[in-house]
């Protein structure tokens, strides 16, 4: 049995999710998994993160999940996107198809290893698969050459590569696409 629930972030909880995401920012590898650093998140304002958190916690467009401690501790979390087709993504791409799309994964370090990661990304997978009008066929996430750890876990869970590299913003690095099919039913 577990010590933590996973459940979908509500949109008071504003406070935890900019304490998460500055964890997560502080990360070793965080430059190679955020779009952000610290001092720009640190430099947002109170109300960005209550919008951020009322944005994921309800509608179609954003999902977060959190795994929750039974002290209230958040312990992980992974966001679910949903990119409509014809829109642009982070990369300045245009999407080709209706689709999710991972990010955000953060698990704090003492409990990376134990299943959390899995029980967050079949939580974000489930309500992608839930989603009506229409539905997602895939679920995509981008993870960067040098981040083997996140890749190899990618791999490990389902997500195959698509072939599909992206270059950094600064060109000097590359992004490799991995995607999940929905199950058949």
């Amino acid at each position: 049995m577990s010590d933590y629930v996973i459940r979908p972030v509500h949109s008071d909880e504003w406070e935890k999710v900019k304490e998460l995401r500055m964890t997560a920012l502080r990360d070793p590898v965080a430059h190679l998994a955020f779009l952000e650093d610290p001092e720009q998140a640190a430099a947002q304002p109170d109300e960005f993160w209550q919008q951020r958190a009322a944005r994921v916690a309800q509608g179609r467009k954003a999902r977060q999940f959190i795994a929750e401690a039974g002290d209230g501790r958040w312990l992980g979390t992974v966001t679910l996107l949903v990119e409509e087709a014809g829109s642009t993504d982070f990369f300045e791409q245009v999407v080709e198809r209706e689709q999710g799309h991972l990010v955000g994964v953060f698990v704090r370090p003492e409990q990376r290893g134990t299943g959390l990661t899995e029980k967050l990304f079949e939580a974000a997978l489930e309500w992608a698969w839930s989603l009506e009008g229409p539905a997602l066929g895939r679920v995509r996430l981008i993870v960067h050459e040098d981040n083997a750890r996140a890749e190899a876990f990618y791999q490990r869970f389902g997500f195959v590569a698509t072939g599909v590299v992206l270059l950094t913003a600064d060109g000097d690095a590359k992004e490799r696409e991995y995607v999940y099919g929905r199950p058949a039913l």
